[in-house]
């Protein structure tokens, strides 16, 4: 069985997990917590990974099972096919996810266009490029997850 990717409505990525879960399929929906401001308080909320996706593994026969669910739209398509999630890239992020927060990164003389190696925090052991270098933050393209990494510091 593949794992494949469901796009979903926006702000449904929970809610369509859930409901794929209640009818037996497999699926993962990766989580960060985050602190929210509002004008008067501070709260920690789980938020997608990956707005708009969640991941399904079940063979290529049992597909369509995943549109009785509200709020499923598509899958994500690539080259004209539905894009196949590799086990061992679920396992990456599963493992990223679990791994300490990152919590004081201090680079020097980094440039746009070099490749590094991450050596800590929940990414660590992948390899990136540099996209972008501001005052207060990096970013970083994944290339192995197939995402861009914004990496804030002080």
């Amino acid at each position: 069985m593949n794992w494949y990717v469901v796009y979903t409505k926006p702000k449904w990525e929970k809610k369509v997990a859930d409901k794929l879960n209640g009818l037996g399929i497999e699926c993962y929906c990766p989580l960060i917590t985050q602190t929210k401001q509002w004008s008067d308080r501070k709260k920690k909320v789980e938020m997608p990974l990956f707005n708009s996706y969640v991941f399904v593994q079940l063979s290529d026969s049992e597909r369509n099972q995943v549109f009785q669910v509200a709020g499923v739209v598509r899958y994500l398509f690539w080259l004209g096919k539905p894009a196949i999630v590799k086990d061992q890239e679920i396992e990456i992020i599963k493992k990223s996810l679990n791994a300490a927060n990152i919590c004081d990164i201090s680079v020097s003389s980094i440039q746009v266009g070099d490749r590094i190696k991450l050596d800590s925090g929940a990414f660590s052991n992948q390899s990136a490029i540099v996209q972008e270098v501001s005052n207060n933050y990096y970013i970083l393209v994944l290339e192995a997850l197939g995402c861009v990494l914004k990496i804030k510091y002080k």
